[in-house]
């Protein structure tokens, strides 16, 4: 005989003992001491992550739920679109994103073999690689730097016949020139997908007007992978304020089914079985119709229930973030001789995903020279992702080939792959790490 009065109790009772497991196994209480490892990112989560995590658990549901339906509400809502919807990581949010952009429902502006996106080719490799993967032509243009995000002025000259969208990516926070890049997308009837998942919460002003980037183009994507500005292990979302595209994403994402039941519930629009579909007899069971080539990409509702606690904290997450980033760049613009700082983009304000630091020709140290040195005093570091997309041993089978367009001689694009690195400034952060941050990159370059 049980001694629980409800199930209700009996989840309480179970999400009381994780609360207790939290504070007594999980919760970090150790105060930071110089030389304790500082990774560049971490989870940042306590027992009400967990408490959600358990209750998702015990639904047993597994697959996409009320957790998930919760979070794309709300996600929505806090981000300011109409529809926001879940994939299970940002690679796949890109997918989605240049997938529906493929769809014949687009006519004139359908994405078609042959044709061109413009991108670039300093930054992570899942902005490109749906690009090449569907037999677009990825055409890479040159960054700038302290931004370390698109030349705009190379726009009109990048154009050509076959130009049908720009999909690029806010480089760790910081948005590139949106005025200017939707202006030239808007000018020639091009998309603009916005790779948003180095960037959540950051901020842009255009005319007056301030959005979270990811919602000025057609689409927007986000990561939600634990190093990232908010975490559900592995996770993604797709969003954007268009129904078409709105129609499409769900679509691809979901098997390339051409019904929109919601999952769990059989003839949602009242015609299942009385349709006419390509060359499939009628009244073709609808569950089982496919409008296009897509994919499984769901998330659980387990990693949703996380997202939704996440979301909660996020604004204080953002808020960290930058004052972090701050107080780094207050103490090491006494070095500025041997380093280049970060700059924020005009018309912005960052929600920044870490701190980039590029050294200065003539400096008297290489960039692995500073980076051995951090790391030897348990720093961790980074490189700015791929530094040169298309140097790397993925391009070696298409290199010199059609597959793919390079406009000028990537001059920043080359400089940042040899000489810039960047460091953490997630919100686990606290002043004595970033400090101890400080006096570390100080010190490596002044050996």
């Amino acid at each position: 005989m049980s001694h629980w009065k409800s199930e209700e109790e009996a989840r309480q009772q179970i999400k009381d003992l994780v609360t207790s497991y939290y504070h007594e196994f999980k919760e970090n209480k150790r105060q930071f001491a110089p030389g304790d490892r500082i990774n560049y990112a971490s989870r940042v989560f306590d027992e009400k992550e967990m408490c959600a995590l358990t209750d998702s658990m015990l639904d047993f549901w597994l697959t996409t739920g009320r957790f998930a339906d919760a979070f794309e509400k709300d996600f929505a809502a806090w981000i300011g679109v109409k529809y926001a919807h879940l994939v299970n990581s940002g690679s796949s949010a890109n997918l989605i994103a240049f997938s529906v952009l493929t769809a014949p429902e687009l006519k004139e502006r359908q994405i078609k073999r042959g044709d061109e996106v413009i991108t670039v080719a300093c930054g992570f490799p899942t902005t490109v690689t749906p690009i090449l993967q569907y037999g677009a032509v990825p055409v890479f243009v040159d960054v700038n730097i302290p931004q370390y995000n698109i030349d705009v002025t190379q726009l009109e000259a990048v154009l050509s016949p076959k130009t049908k969208a720009v999909m690029i990516a806010h480089t760790l926070g910081n948005p590139f020139d949106l005025a200017s890049v939707k202006a030239f997308c808007e000018k020639h009837s091009l998309w603009l997908i916005e790779d948003n998942c180095d960037a959540l919460g950051s901020q842009y002003t255009i005319d007056g007007e301030t959005r979270y980037t990811g919602t000025w183009g057609d689409i927007g994507t986000s990561s939600f992978y634990p190093p990232h500005h908010m975490t559900m292990g592995e996770g993604g979302c797709v969003y954007t304020d268009n129904p078409l595209l709105n129609r499409l994403i769900l679509s691809y994402r979901d098997w390339g089914r051409d019904c929109i039941c919601p999952s769990g519930h059989d003839n949602f629009c009242g015609h299942r079985f009385d349709g006419q579909y390509g060359e499939l007899p009628k009244g073709y069971d609808h569950k089982y119709v496919y409008s296009h080539f897509g994919y499984n990409l769901k998330v659980t509702d387990m990693q949703a229930a996380v997202g939704c606690e996440q979301l909660k904290k996020f604004p204080t997450f953002i808020e960290k973030r930058r004052k972090n980033w701050q107080r780094l760049y207050d103490a090491l613009q006494s070095i500025q001789d041997k380093i280049i700082l970060p700059e924020p983009a005009e018309n912005s304000k960052p929600s920044w995903f870490g701190f980039l630091i590029t050294m200065r020709p003539g400096a008297g140290l290489s960039r692995n020279d500073v980076t051995r040195y951090i790391e030897d005093h348990n720093i961790q570091t980074r490189l700015l992702f791929s530094g040169n997309l298309i140097k790397h041993p993925c391009f070696d089978e298409i290199r010199n080939t059609s597959a793919y367009r390079v406009v000028g001689d990537l001059k920043n694009t080359e400089y940042i792959m040899n000489n810039t690195f960047w460091v953490g400034v997630y919100p686990g952060m606290n002043d004595e790490m970033i400090d101890y941050m400080i006096q570390s990159i100080i010190a490596a370059l002044n050996k």
